[in-house]
């Protein structure tokens, strides 16, 4: 893909989502990005659903298909040292390495950052961080979520908690740590330092970094943060409304001026002469009884009509969208939200376009996930000038 950061190579070590979404997305961008892979088994992603099937092919994962594309697959075995060794070969070609090993693993292969050309950007993702006492820990994205304080804030106060409803600590960290990347190279190259970085992402830090007000507030005042469900306490109403077609549609008319339109919109202007909602604080102290009135309108509708009766009167509103309703949207349409991404697998099929964008240049579809070592024969060949016969004998070791 062409993009600002063409002509950048960046080794993707990572497996599941944090490290190759980071790779991911500065692929997107223009890099042009290795994924090397264990020989034989790949990427666990590969293996996780739901799958499609593909006549003469194993069953083809999906989620594969969409945070595996955009990079070309190398199998390359890092616990042998000939792999290590390849390895070193190949980040001295490139500009940005990716990893989410436990910390300590990588220096056991020796290919860890001090083994590297101090020119790379070497990115560390990790659940706890590369030091501290809960480094060697394995985690996941649930992990990240409970210690980095979100968990505890998602869902109702009279149930447990409940998790987003993707793998939102991975994803985070991939975008904190693809904005550290391209810091790090500006530094590099901008300012002619000549040097990179080692980036240390932890996937309860980058939680932690978007807790809002949490941690001052119990600094300075003690309080303990706690789940509030889909409503606020300090603003009214708000909530996501059920309508007569069993939809959810979000309403969020807290301030003055939106509440004054939201009346509007459900015929009710005799609500801004109450007392009980003539500010905000007000309205938030009987915050039961004005989203309750708002239920009572919304449920006699459609989304749709909750939706063109607000956006007449310009409150701010949004259906609860499912995917069917992303591909019926024509502002979907004209943005380009979703591109049709030719899989080598699976051929054709709608994916998310590559985000943000650049005004002015077009929103191309990244390449398909690639088939297990698809590139592995070419990427060696072509940068590290090895040969059939060479290739050959890796193959046979086990190596590729």
């Amino acid at each position: 893909m062409s993009g600002p950061l063409e002509g950048l190579r960046v080794l993707d070590l990572g497996t599941r989502i944090a490290a190759p979404f980071c790779a991911g997305l500065l692929g997107e961008m223009g890099a042009d990005v290795v994924k090397i892979e264990q020989p034989g088994t790949g990427d666990f992603m590969r293996e996780i659903g739901p799958f499609v099937e593909v006549p003469g092919q194993p069953p083809h994962s999906l989620f594969w298909a969409v945070e595996g594309r955009g990079r070309r697959s190398v199998t390359l075995d890092l616990r042998h040292p000939e792999g290590q060794d390849l390895l070193r070969r190949l980040a001295a070609t490139a500009d940005v390495v990716v990893e989410n090993f436990r910390p300590g693993t990588l220096e056991r292969w020796n290919i860890g950052p001090a083994d590297l050309d101090p020119r790379l950007v070497v990115v560390r993702i990790s659940t706890f961080g590369q030091d501290g006492p809960y480094a060697r820990r394995p985690g996941l994205d649930r992990l990240g979520i409970g210690y980095g304080g979100l968990l505890n804030l998602t869902g109702y106060p009279d149930r447990p908690p409940v998790r987003v409803g993707v793998t939102i600590s991975d994803y985070l960290t991939g975008v904190f740590a693809a904005q550290a990347a391209t810091a790090a190279l500006y530094a590099r190259d901008a300012r002619r330092s000549g040097r990179g970085a080692v980036i240390d992402a932890a996937l309860y830090g980058a939680v932690l970094r978007i807790l809002e007000w949490v941690v001052p507030a119990y600094d300075r005042l003690g309080i303990v943060r706690e789940r509030e469900g889909n409503r606020l306490a300090n603003s009214a109403p708000l909530d996501n409304y059920p309508t007569a077609d069993g939809r959810y549609v979000c309403v969020v008319a807290g301030s003055d001026a939106n509440f004054a339109r939201l009346c509007r919109a459900m015929g009710r202007p005799d609500l801004l002469d109450d007392p009980r909602f003539t500010k905000l604080a007000d309205r938030a102290a009987h915050g039961d009884e004005i989203n309750g009135i708002v239920a009572g309108w919304t449920r006699r509708h459609t989304a749709a009509e909750v939706e063109e009766a607000c956006v007449a009167c310009d409150v701010p509103v949004a259906t609860a969208y499912t995917a069917a309703d992303m591909f019926a949207d024509p502002h979907f349409a004209a943005r380009g939200d979703l591109v049709t991404v030719d899989d080598p697998t699976a051929g054709p099929m709608r994916q998310q376009a590559p985000y943000p964008r650049f005004v002015g240049r077009p929103v191309d579809p990244p390449p398909g996930a690639p088939r297990l070592g698809e590139h592995t024969r070419e990427v060696l060949g072509d940068l590290l000038g090895l040969g059939d016969d060479e290739l050959d004998a890796l193959h046979e070791a086990g190596v590729i």
